[in-house]
């Protein structure tokens, strides 16, 4: 990639801050009334987000940081943490929320990603600004070719997962896109489109 979309590019760093805050949203949407059709959305979309996540940093910033660092006590559990959250992932997967287990374990992979982000938060990531000063948006930049390549490989089902897991403002969006499209038509093709929606 030329230098200067690497120097537009935000940081790795910047986009692993990105990825908590954007799993730790979905883990406050979840609560044990809701119905069984939202429940499933959150996890699933949830799940996705933390399995991308933990691949990105897995291929591209623990390889880098452990070439600066090799022997960091943080770094050298990071990939067994993400072990764990994988087989909590696919137990949460193998069950649906009418078990009565599946809140449960949702809770536990809260925990366990809760305690794997504060040790990257407050020690990885410092330590990634110090060390890779000079890669870090050569970095994200990497890290965002390959999220792109990662989230072709299952467009639909992280859209429904989206859609259920933010119900009110995909129906807005959804109603917005509509509105856009019927003004956006010249006249004569806006009041073919209303008759075709009458009929």
């Amino acid at each position: 990639m030329p230098e200067r979309h690497s120097s537009m590019s935000p940081t790795v760093t910047s986009m692993i801050r990105l990825d908590h805050m954007h799993v730790l949203a979905a883990f406050h949407r979840y609560h044990a009334d809701s119905s069984w059709w939202r429940k499933r959305a959150i996890v699933n979309s949830t799940c996705d987000a933390l399995e991308i996540h933990a691949q990105l940093e897995e291929e591209i910033f623990y390889p880098a940081l452990a070439t600066a660092l090799p022997d960091d006590p943080t770094l050298v559990k990071s990939r067994p943490e993400h072990d764990e959250m994988r087989a909590t992932i696919a137990r949460l997967r193998g069950m649906g929320p009418e078990n009565a287990a599946y809140d449960g374990l949702f809770q536990q992979l809260m925990r366990e990603v809760i305690h794997h982000v504060a040790d990257e938060e407050t020690i990885l990531l410092p330590a990634a600004e110090r060390a890779l000063a000079t890669e870090l948006r050569s970095l994200g930049t990497t890290m965002t070719q390959r999220r792109l390549q990662l989230l072709k490989e299952r467009p639909a089902e992280i859209a429904v997962n989206t859609a259920g897991t933010f119900p009110v403002a995909t129906f807005l969006l959804g109603s917005a896109l509509v509105l856009a499209v019927r003004y956006c038509l010249p006249k004569s093709h806006r009041r073919q489109w209303d008759h075709s929606r009458d009929d």
